[in-house]
């Protein structure tokens, strides 16, 4: 191991899920495209996406308070129940199975060392990998396809026992570097993988986890080829080709038992293809995810109440376009995106409902813009068919742009709302209403933040030239539309000076966000006492957000 390597503790494995989430987003639209088996519905990378992210949310919910957790079979648990809770697909199935494979083997290995498992060593994840295959292959029936997911996965697996004694760092490199190999050698294995000139979609998922896993252990992510679809000409023309089915039918199945299981795969197989039947891991009771790719949906569930109980049923229907998503992927009709500063700024918004969003900033360093990237991935993780992003001054419009552009390309309906500030996406947040249809509740949030008068009070760092005069370091500032409108002796002057400036055309509501640097309750104190005596009949209320930057954010309605 370099001195550089990380070991695969459970912090780690829980950021390997992070990156991977984040690894499969970036890779979506090409695992998309590579997707022609056993149905080209253009899914697989959406699929794996949605169920690794129920993975992860699992692992986060599982955790709770505890930040390092010590055990990495319990985080593997975690895992591999959130996976199969969420899988989308046949794809998110096989995912489960080989996330299932890690917890069976971790749990194992810590029963033998006294409850506790600190790390997985190369031969662990060799062991959990070869599980995984086993797995995957017993939820398909027993019948092992070449030239799909599990030839890339028994390859890599196999690498990783032969390079056991080299350490994990090593090992996973070998594991990534015959999982290429494999999925390269998949279109010689599938004739329909041949035929459209494509390796398999979900070995190229599966390549995505394993360089995830290289980059979280050895902080060395690898360069890979982008493949594409090259469709070689057919060698019998008019060759009929096999309609696919109509839908795909995923449901959970509990109070069931091993023959119900097969005798319920059993009659799958007849009203269709693609079947999976997965095991719940360390349950009292049988649980199973199934899914099946069929015409007839209604008997597919008829099948299932046979067998046992059934949940969470999700029928889709199956479509050969090139668009990402299919029907029924997203678990939200609408939801509210907010870009914000600050743990209490983060608390307002989640209170009032909406999914929250916060640039990086390090101690002392000022705050950084929102990525297209990272705003892309925050709307996925809404779980939302429809997201109203509020900026809120935090995202530059061409990330904003970019960002959008790229959810609405794979099937989510982004609404951006031009709020500049925190206290204008307030206005906007106040007035949603997911009962009203999507432009109607943009054009009433953009309406209520356009309405928003709004300013903000810094504290001077050096002596400058301003609108209003000469500013000294200490001075308040108080700063509308860009430019430094007033300069007062400190932070109370700058917003009073600024609210009455504000509040000259009228107002009903004056909303303050205290920002990090104010510790002084007085300052508030100040302010509505001002209010009260100059503008009765407007309300002031304050919110401590403790944003960095800005002392005050101040709006008016």
């Amino acid at each position: 191991m370099g001195s550089s390597d990380r070991l695969l503790d459970a912090p780690a494995l829980r950021d390997w899920a992070h990156t991977a989430v984040s690894d499969l987003i970036t890779h979506i639209d090409e695992i998309n495209r590579l997707n022609v088996f056993p149905v080209a519905d253009s899914d697989t990378g959406a699929n794996m996406l949605f169920t690794m992210r129920s993975a992860l949310a699992e692992a986060n919910a599982g955790i709770g308070a505890d930040a390092s957790p010590r055990c990495v079979a319990r985080v593997a648990s975690a895992l591999s129940a959130g996976a199969l809770n969420g899988a989308r697909g046949n794809s998110g199935v096989i995912l489960s199975q080989i996330l299932r494979g890690i917890a069976d083997v971790t749990a194992t290995a810590a029963a033998g060392s006294g409850g506790e498992l600190s790390h997985m060593d190369a031969m662990l994840l060799g062991a959990a990998l070869q599980r995984g295959v086993e797995l995957v292959i017993t939820s398909m029936g027993g019948r092992e396809v070449p030239g799909t997911i599990v030839s890339v996965l028994r390859a890599a697996a196999d690498a990783v026992e032969k390079c056991a004694n080299d350490g994990l760092a090593s090992a996973i490199t070998a594991a990534g570097d015959a999982a290429v190999v494999a999925l390269e050698k998949t279109p010689e294995q599938l004739d329909v993988l041949a035929d459209a000139g494509a390796v398999d979609a979900g070995g190229r998922g599966l390549l995505v986890l394993l360089d995830a896993l290289r980059s979280t252990v050895g902080g060395q992510p690898p360069a890979r080829t982008v493949y594409e679809l090259s469709p070689r000409e057919q060698q019998v023309a008019g060759a009929p080709e096999r309609p696919a089915p109509q839908f795909e039918v995923m449901y959970r199945l509990d109070g069931s038992n091993p023959p119900a299981a097969n005798a319920l795969r059993d009659r799958l197989m007849k009203l269709g293809d693609s079947v999976a039947i997965a095991a719940a891991p360390f349950t009292n009771q049988a649980s199973y995810s199934v899914h099946v790719h069929t015409d007839d949906a209604g008997a597919a569930v008829e099948a299932g109440l046979a067998a046992g109980r059934l949940s969470r049923i999700m029928v889709s229907s199956l479509s050969s376009g090139a668009v990402g998503l299919p029907a029924g992927s997203w678990t939200k009709e609408r939801a509210v995106l907010a870009v914000v500063d600050g743990s209490g700024a983060a608390e307002l918004f989640a209170g009032e409902g909406a999914h929250v969003l916060s640039p990086a900033a390090d101690a002392g360093e000022p705050v950084t813009g929102i990525s297209a990237h990272q705003l892309m991935r925050a709307v996925v993780d809404t779980g939302a068919a429809q997201v109203m992003v509020l900026p809120n001054g935090y995202v530059a419009a061409e990330e904003l742009v970019a960002g959008c552009t790229a959810a609405i390309g794979w099937g989510i309906d982004v609404v951006p709302i031009p709020t500049g500030s925190m206290v204008q996406g307030l206005a906007a947040l106040a007035v949603h209403e997911t009962d009203r249809q999507a432009v109607d509740d943009g054009y009433t949030m953009a309406r209520a933040a356009g309405g928003a008068r709004y300013g903000s009070v810094r504290i001077a760092t050096e002596s400058a030239l301003t609108w209003a005069g000469r500013c000294q370091p200490g001075d308040g500032l108080g700063i509308a539309g860009d430019e430094v409108l007033i300069v007062a002796a400190d932070a109370p002057g700058a917003a009073i000076g600024l609210l009455d400036l504000l509040l000259a055309s009228g107002g009903d509501l004056v909303t303050v966000l205290v920002g990090a640097g104010i510790d002084d309750d007085s300052v508030t104190a100040i302010l509505q006492e001002h209010v009260h005596d100059r503008h009765p009949g407007t309300e002031l209320v304050t919110y401590r957000t403790g944003h960095r930057g800005d002392a005050l954010l101040i709006g008016v309605e």
